[in-house]
């Protein structure tokens, strides 16, 4: 007994220390990049100066975290954002990604564990007379052999190889996770602007219909006073090009809103010919949204979050291309019976057994791989450093797509005020141009151009009204989608989305 052991303490000992080596990993320290935040928002800071007062804008009670559409009240929204959430293609897409790259995490960890099989091998073999020491020419007989054994198998992680594959898996796993997030926060937006657009067609549909009637009714009354010798025949083909133009408008107005309504079919996964939205003018509440420091945006965007993983996944590619510069030791060993009849087969007296050099392990080291392993591992930094450019590029643009909303959101506002007080003079010059016109001070001519400012003023209030709302959208996304992470895509893994 003894002197098996000091046979076997030298193999012992090299596995062991292998073993506390396992898991060295060869990749570069990672380091997420500075990403050279400002300190605050050029935008903010102007509206600041302007007296401009943030309000912080927070879901309605018992709406969750990141269900920022909520701050409208708009229980059509809330429908149909429920109803691309559970619909939408290429969210499905997305889920399907996540589900994806969890599988691909899973078998990639498996290779941190030892691996195990079994199987049954016959084999039918004519050995030659010369190699069992007979003399030439003796008959021998086929040899039927039958084998049931156990394999197992294990890779000593002795330089990272495997736990850098591992994290590597892992990044981008999360990556895809982020990708899911990005792609929900996308489809709310989008699904919130499709919807505030189509509203704010409804509103000026609405608006046209009151002033078709209207129109109509100066025709019917112009006709009457022409024929009454009161009025040339001008005044009534002028209205009747005015109330033409109305008529076309409307066409249009309901041309585009029957595209509108497509796209929200599509949007919430639905055949736009089973789609179909009740008309009501737009009526969205004015909401601030707060813009937070540019240093936040870093943790709440997430294509920020997924080109940062993407990022790390990179970095531990690169120990794995350094890992194949060193030798790979894996451990083997075989235990089962073997036999030339199978009634004998699983007797303790056919078992057989088969261990290599260092106690069932084997030891392969490049020697020469013409460049391969020099040309994997120049091309793992590469990426690296594409990941490294495309994280910053990624920064740069979300900083801008915040400023940019900001912008909007600020001079929007202005617009807006603007409009009413050019919307307040102009009814004031049309209720005068037709008192005047009433009078016989002013030809009917001056009246249509004062009802033609009213309608424009009135159609630019509306349009600045779902600019406003879309803004606010787009500034929302563009933050990250409001007050705190979207929901974990496990569900929607889970289920199947």
């Amino acid at each position: 007994m003894s002197a098996i052991l000091q046979s076997t303490m030298p193999r012992l000992a090299t596995l062991v220390a292998a073993l506390v080596l396992a898991g060295c990993s060869l990749a570069p320290t990672y380091e997420v990049p500075d990403a050279g935040a400002a300190p605050a928002y050029k935008e903010a800071e102007a509206a600041q100066a302007e007296g401009a007062q943030w309000k912080v804008a927070t879901p309605s009670e018992g709406a969750a975290r990141g269900q920022w559409w909520k701050v409208f009240g708009d229980a059509d929204l809330d429908r149909l954002i429920d109803a691309a959430t559970a619909g939408n293609q290429d969210l499905a897409v997305a889920a399907a990604r996540v589900r994806q790259a969890r599988a691909f995490t899973g078998a990639t960890e498996a290779d941190l564990y030892p691996q195990l099989s079994v199987g049954l091998d016959p084999t039918r073999t004519q050995p030659s007379a010369a190699s069992l020491g007979l003399p030439d020419g003796t008959a021998v007989a086929p040899r039927t052999v039958l084998r049931a054994r156990a394999i197992a198998s294990y890779e000593v992680d002795l330089f990272g190889r495997v736990s850098d594959s591992v994290r590597a898996a892992r990044a981008e796993g999360q990556a895809e996770e982020e990708l899911y997030r990005s792609v929900l926060l996308a489809l709310q937006a989008d699904v919130a602007q499709s919807y505030f657009a189509l509203r704010t067609l409804d509103a000026e549909r609405e608006l046209l219909r009151a002033t078709i009637a209207l129109r109509e009714d100066a025709l019917r009354l112009l006709r009457k006073r022409y024929d009454a010798g009161e009025t040339t025949d001008l005044d009534p083909a002028r209205a009747e090009a005015e109330l033409g133009t109305a008529r076309a408008d409307l066409a249009d107005i309901e041309r585009r809103r029957a595209n509108q309504e497509h796209a929200l079919a599509v949007l919430t996964g639905v055949s736009p010919s089973q789609f179909g939205l009740s008309a009501r003018p737009l009526d969205v509440p004015l909401v601030s949204i707060p813009a937070g420091l540019p240093s936040d945006l870093l943790e709440r965007r997430p294509d920020i979050a997924q080109a940062e993983r993407f990022m790390a996944a990179a970095n531990a590619r690169i120990g794995v291309a350094k890992s194949a510069f060193f030798p790979r030791i894996s451990l083997t060993g075989v235990f089962g019976f073997e036999s030339s009849e199978l009634s004998n087969l699983f007797r303790w007296s056919s078992r057989a057994w088969l261990l290599g050099p260092l106690i069932g392990s084997t030891i392969a080291a490049p020697i020469f791989d013409g460049g391969r392993n020099r040309a994997n591992l120049a091309g793992a930094r590469a990426a690296h450093e594409e990941t490294v450019a495309r994280y910053r590029q990624t920064v740069l643009v979300a900083f801008r797509e915040v400023e940019d909303g900001l912008a909007d959101v600020r001079w929007l506002s202005q617009q807006a005020r603007a409009l009413d007080e050019a919307l307040g003079g102009a009814r004031r010059a049309a209720r005068i141009s037709r008192s005047r016109y009433d009078a016989g001070a002013v030809d009917y001519l001056t009246v249509i151009d004062a009802d033609r400012t009213v309608l424009q003023s009135q159609r630019a209030a509306n349009q600045v009204a779902g600019l406003r709302a879309a803004a606010t959208v787009s500034l929302v996304r563009s933050l990250g989608g409001g007050w705190g992470p979207a929901g974990e895509p496990e569900s929607a893994a889970r289920d199947g989305r």
